[in-house]
């Protein structure tokens, strides 16, 4: 099969992955062997093959927003069917023994594991999930409708709780990409009014398009206090901008696995009147479950831009630059 390995971390402009040959995968005794049919595009992705994680798998094939179908199962493996169609997700598997995930934490396991991190994920034309961590998908959306949910929609869904938003409330958003743009569109459903800091003009329109009540530049104060916000966009400097932007007890959340260094902050300013600021850690399986459930409820969808698996780095250069509003799906293109 053909597959996108990073050969050696570094800038994407210099092109870190290559397009290799490699034998189909045998799944485990626990896994499916999946035909990938599409793979969002993802900022972590991004972080992987430039080394901002440190490297886990030499060689390694990003992509963890994948949809396809089963092409076979392991010797231990019910309850799936050949042809059926299924996600595979960021999370792959924990111990499911640790303190963590016996009370319903699994996402803090210590010994977890990550699809296109740890095992190589959907940047090629197959890829193994172990089936408890294998998702099933509402029908009534095609594959590249769906990839993007998969971790933009699912990480933005346990930001957006983290983030604590009363009801009616006040978010506001720092960047505004493919998890971004998910999130927003939940937070109007459950009746937030959203404000966006984002530093590109097509993504401020589709913010505007979407239903938020303003959208500004990222460094700019929205219009209002917020009572909660979200930091999308892996900017350190924006911490401190987000936390003045809080009302009195609201609360920031970082989304983003990677994050420039923060500035200093100032008590006084940044800080006092019981702000919080608080990470977001990867997922549980539950807030997937729920996600996928509340989007097929919301008509939550994805604003995508397709591009062939053959073309994945150029897909990344992009999704660097910024060049695109919403998120960039492959589709494959390989067989």
């Amino acid at each position: 099969m053909r597959a996108w390995t990073v050969t050696r971390p570094g800038p994407v402009e210099e092109d870190p992955l290559r397009l290799t040959d490699r034998p189909v995968p045998e799944p485990g005794d626990d896994e499916l062997l999946v035909h990938v049919r599409a793979c969002g595009v993802c900022r972590t992705d991004l972080h992987v093959t430039e080394g901002d994680l440190p490297v886990r798998r030499p060689g390694v094939t990003p992509g963890h927003e994948v949809v396809g179908t089963v092409a076979g199962l392991g010797a231990a493996v019910s309850g799936f069917t050949p042809g059926e169609r299924v996600g595979v997700a960021w999370l792959r598997r924990t111990d499911g023994t640790c303190a963590y995930c016996v009370r319903g934490a699994e996402n803090l396991c210590p010994a977890s594991l990550y699809t296109g991190w740890d095992a190589d994920g959907g940047y090629a034309q197959y890829t193994t999930v172990p089936a408890a961590f294998a998702h099933r998908l509402p029908a009534g959306l095609d594959d590249v409708a769906l990839a993007p949910l998969l971790c933009a929609g699912i990480i933005g869904f346990r930001a957006l709780r983290r983030a604590s938003l009363p009801p009616g409330g006040r978010l506001g958003l720092y960047g505004f990409g493919g998890s971004a743009h998910l999130c927003a569109q939940v937070a109007l459903a459950e009746g937030a009014r959203v404000h966006v800091m984002t530093r590109g003009a097509a993504a401020r329109r589709l913010a505007l398009e979407l239903g938020a009540a303003s959208a500004q530049d990222a460094y700019a104060a929205p219009p209002e206090p917020l009572d909660s916000a979200i930091l999308f966009a892996p900017v350190g400097d924006l911490v401190p901008v987000a936390l003045r932007a809080l009302d009195r007890g609201g609360v920031l959340s970082v989304a983003g696995i990677h994050l420039s260094d923060i500035p200093a902050l100032r008590y006084e300013s940044d800080l006092f009147y019981e702000k919080e600021l608080r990470s977001v850690t990867s997922n549980t399986r539950e807030d997937a479950r729920d996600f996928l459930a509340l989007a097929a409820r919301h008509g939550v969808r994805a604003t995508t831009h397709t591009y062939p698996l053959s073309r994945a780095q150029q897909a990344l250069k992009d999704l660097k630059a910024g060049r695109f509003d919403g998120a960039a799906v492959l589709v494959n293109d390989l067989g």
